[in-house]
């Protein structure tokens, strides 16, 4: 069974850090683009960044460019985020998702697995 599962999400002061991890169980990661999305309230759901299985390129988008840096761990079956420079604006539920395997870029690609999602607060 293809499970996601994030973690690393809180309440966290403007400027501060964190960083989010996206278990995989049920398949193999690097084998799949993986995708960061966000979604605040009453607001779409955003991309954020994202990682392709076919040569490990990554996307970020424009907010989050330069602050945002994804990466994966294969032996770990894990992707993570890395937000560095957070904004009250960042403020959302994250989600990772992976796609079928057939994708060769990750910015476009269809994702049909979603993880849970976690919680991220940018406040004082």
């Amino acid at each position: 069974q293809v499970q996601l599962v994030e973690s690393g999400g809180g309440l966290v002061q403007p400027g501060g850090s964190l960083r989010l991890s996206c278990a995989a169980s049920g398949f193999t990661l690097d084998y799949h683009a993986i995708g960061w999305f966000r979604q605040a309230p009453g607001k779409e759901r955003e991309g954020v960044s994202c990682i392709s299985s076919s040569d490990g390129s990554t996307y970020h988008g424009d907010s989050v460019k330069g602050r945002f840096t994804i990466s994966r761990d294969n032996a770990k079956n894990t992707v993570y985020l890395q937000m560095n420079s957070l904004k009250p604006e960042d403020t959302a539920v994250y989600y990772c998702a992976a796609d079928r395997g057939n994708s060769y870029y990750c910015f476009g690609a269809e994702y049909d697995y979603w993880g849970q999602g976690t919680q991220v607060t940018v406040s004082s």
